[in-house]
């Protein structure tokens, strides 16, 4: 694909079962109506590490309620993007505004404070403590009553409460995949960014973590995915955006982004339908 930032638009149960108790930490449930809101705003941003430039002046929007991915392969700088957002990674350059305000000069207790919450490559869980623990570690900046949550999530992963004083070291990969997602909706997120969610899980574990994003979705919650599963990533998604060498090259919708043929030939296979 061409560095060329291009709109594709103007071309045309082993987890557990999700359910849709209705989460209490965040806004209206999809179905009753997107705002058109923009919640989260990058505009220009650039990330180095030493004399390596990994995001080069990247621009775009998160409208509120939608689920937007980025996708591309390895080393496109889409981590970095997410790492840049929630303060982990210093920006180089450029804005990052989330529903008005300016989160560059934030450490990343702040942004969490203010909304934005991540769910780590490689799930990251605790593993000497408990599913229980872990859970209330991703409230850590709370200090009000977590039961409500805590059932909500419960709803939404029956296995993890069945499993709620077991050690997250023990859990299957899927499980603390979902564990994972679980602590970061503790904190009452209004914007909850995922990195690689299907990393190394197996493909029907993999639809049942999308199924999660899905209802989490559903129920009025802000999704900005980072995936190599383009397939299932474009499938699940509003809008994309296409990463390459730290740029972005292409966006669309997702499922213009599905049908475009350069996406199909660099991450969907020329075969695929």
């Amino acid at each position: 694909m061409s560095d060329k930032n291009k709109n594709v638009a103007s071309t045309g149960n082993t987890v557990g079962k999700v359910t849709s108790a209705g989460g209490p930490g965040f806004g209206n449930k999809r179905e009753e109506g997107l705002s058109g809101k923009v919640l989260l705003k990058v505009d220009g941003l650039k990330v180095s590490y030493g004399g390596i430039e990994a995001v080069r002046g990247i621009s775009f929007d998160v409208p509120e309620g939608e689920i937007v991915t980025l996708i591309g392969a390895n080393g496109a700088g889409k981590s970095s993007t997410l790492r840049a957002i929630v303060g982990l990674e210093k920006a180089a350059g450029g804005t990052i505004t989330f529903n008005g305000a300016e989160l560059t000069s934030m450490g990343t207790e702040q942004i969490v404070k203010n909304g934005i919450t991540l769910v780590p490559e490689g799930r990251r869980v605790f593993v000497n403590l408990s599913v229980y623990e872990n859970l209330r570690m991703g409230a850590y900046l709370r200090k009000d009553d977590l039961s409500a949550d805590l059932e909500w999530v419960y709803s939404l992963f029956p296995r993890l409460k069945e499993r709620h004083w077991q050690a997250a070291g023990t859990l299957s990969g899927g499980e603390q995949q979902m564990l994972a997602i679980a602590r970061a909706l503790m904190s009452r997120p209004q914007m909850i960014m995922m990195d690689e969610p299907s990393l190394g899980l197996a493909p029907i574990i993999v639809q049942e973590v999308f199924d999660i994003i899905r209802e989490i979705n559903r129920q009025g919650m802000t999704i900005l995915l980072v995936e190599q599963n383009a397939n299932m990533a474009l499938k699940a998604a509003d809008k994309g955006y296409v990463m390459e060498t730290g740029r972005i090259t292409l966006n669309g919708t997702g499922m213009e982004l599905a049908e475009n043929d350069e996406v199909k030939e660099a991450y969907l296979g020329k075969s695929h339908k």
